[in-house]
């Protein structure tokens, strides 16, 4: 976990420092498909809520087919609230589509006791332009964070979703 975090701070630092061809920013929102998974000494359990994200953008063109995509999103799920930090890559794949991918940081405003509040997963998905400012995105959020304090040995309890929402560049 704190090898993904170095990595991230240093990613954010390192793309900061480089001149950008173009910086463009946005909002964007949509539906959040969400499930957890709890293992237990063999047994495993599933479920599933659907809730909403909000949150804003920043594109930052490092060549034409090459994009920092760092974002703030505010997730709500019945049973949980989080603040979701994605950076993503994103690479054109063709004029109107492009390939999202990275690592995303989370932050669970309302975990409970014996849960950690600090989530992390890999983000992948894809984007679709609409028009110059407006895109239809879909991407699939893999929790890899254990969020249950000092866990036992075949104990684990993981967050993952499917976002599916708009966006708008300024």
């Amino acid at each position: 976990m704190k090898k993904l975090l170095l990595g991230a701070v240093i990613a954010v630092f390192a793309m900061s420092n480089v001149n950008a061809q173009e910086t463009t920013f946005g909002l964007k929102a949509g539906a959040d498909f969400a499930s957890s998974k709890l293992k237990m000494e063999g047994i495993s359990l599933t479920g599933s809520e659907t809730g909403f994200y909000i949150g804003a953008f920043a594109e930052i063109g490092l060549s034409d087919s090459f994009t920092f995509q760092p974002e703030v999103l505010y997730v709500s799920i019945e049973g949980f609230d989080q603040v979701s930090i994605p950076l993503m890559a994103k690479i054109a794949l063709s004029e109107k589509f492009d390939a999202l991918v990275g690592p995303s940081l989370g932050f669970l405003l309302d975990s409970e006791e014996g849960y950690k509040s600090f989530n992390y997963g890999i983000e992948a998905g894809v984007a679709y332009d609409l028009t110059e400012d407006l895109f239809l995105e879909a991407r699939y959020n893999m929790g890899l964070a254990n969020l249950i304090e000092d866990a036992p040995s075949g104990y684990s309890s993981k967050i993952s979703g499917l976002f599916v929402g708009l966006g708008y560049r300024f």
